[in-house]
């Protein structure tokens, strides 16, 4: 982690962390839109793909 506990730092992480890193948390990104789209259907009771096993 960077000194303020945000982001990643580049001593420890490849430019491909980072990449994905940065994607995953900027909300224009698609990766960061499908992340809380998966999130939401997981939480939500009302999607059968999400009950468990049957």
């Amino acid at each position: 982690m960077s000194k303020n506990g945000r982001g990643v730092s580049s001593n420890t992480h490849s430019q491909q962390q980072r990449d994905h890193y940065s994607n995953q948390h900027n909300p224009n990104n698609a990766a960061n839109r499908a992340n809380n789209n998966n999130h939401a259907n997981q939480l939500n009771p009302n999607n059968s793909n999400y009950k468990g096993r049957k």
